[in-house]
């Protein structure tokens, strides 16, 4: 974890090194409470990225890498008030998809606010599915 005067950069281990790409995977900022800022999150695997070729897959994996993140936070699916969705080819199949796997992280709590973005392509081939969020801890 990096501490610059107001906020902290956290790049998990477990997650690949994002530096070489020109980002981080999350930001939190105290003011009083902490509001952690997570950068889009795909299904990648590991510090190879490696993606399954199902959306499924993707979208299950996703949020395993967006929990590493929380939990780094010390935060879970609970803390986050709002989302971003990107979907490649995005269809009403692939949106029944995302709000079953939804439905499963965040089932004893509210819903967060989210926007979808139907997209052609996202940053690497085969990615199908990103997610970010802004997740916030009093």
């Amino acid at each position: 974890m990096e501490h610059h005067k107001q906020h902290y950069v956290i790049n998990p281990s477990a997650l690949f090194n994002p530096s070489p790409y020109g980002f981080s995977h999350s930001i939190a900022v105290e003011n009083p409470s902490r509001i952690c800022f997570i950068s889009g999150q795909s299904g990648g695997i590991g510090e190879n990225h490696v993606l399954a070729d199902d959306f499924k897959t993707q979208v299950q994996d996703a949020l395993k890498n967006m929990e590493v993140i929380l939990q780094s936070h010390s935060m879970t699916f609970d803390h986050i008030v709002k989302i971003t969705l990107l979907i490649v080819e995005h269809n009403q199949e692939k949106l029944q998809i995302w709000t079953d796997e939804a439905k499963k992280v965040w089932k004893e709590s509210f819903l967060p606010t989210s926007t979808l973005i139907p997209v052609s392509h996202l940053a690497l081939p085969g990615m199908l599915f990103e997610i970010d969020a802004i997740a916030v801890k009093h």
